[in-house]
């Protein structure tokens, strides 16, 4: 089960990658970033994406149908990803479910030209069920 470091490397061997980090949605810290990020500086981009992510999992209305917040575990935030699109390139926020509280998500930025959005947010998931932390 990869970590941290092996979870990143691994997104930006995805198509068109520009930068990964993982970040924790409640502080706004990246724990770990490799690649380019938003702006230049790996710190604010994690901890502008953590107040938009925070703002996704607290919205009540993007909370699961059911009603369930946190999913049928209690442990899962109530959104699984987010996608934003600019005219540049794609945003990916795939959040990382664990056997405790998990406050962590994974961020793809992606080149709109190079990168294939699909086959990202499949890889992403999939690195984010896989993901090992502490």
């Amino acid at each position: 089960m990869p970590g941290i470091d092996e979870s990143l490397l691994e997104a930006m061997r995805l198509p068109g990658a520009r930068g990964a980090s993982v970040v924790d949605w409640i502080s706004g810290l990246a724990l770990g970033a490799v690649g380019d990020a938003p702006g230049g500086d790996p710190e604010a981009t994690a901890a502008e994406t953590a107040e938009f992510a925070r703002l996704a999992t607290e919205s009540t209305v993007l909370a699961p149908a059911d009603g369930e917040a946190g999913g049928a575990s209690g442990k899962e935030p109530p959104v699984q990803d987010l996608i934003i699109t600019n005219a540049d390139s794609y945003h990916l926020l795939r959040f990382v479910t664990t056997t405790f509280d998990s406050t962590v998500f994974l961020h793809l930025w992606l080149d709109r030209s190079d990168g294939n959005l699909a086959l990202a947010r499949i890889r992403l998931a999939e690195m984010a069920d896989r993901l090992v932390l502490g």
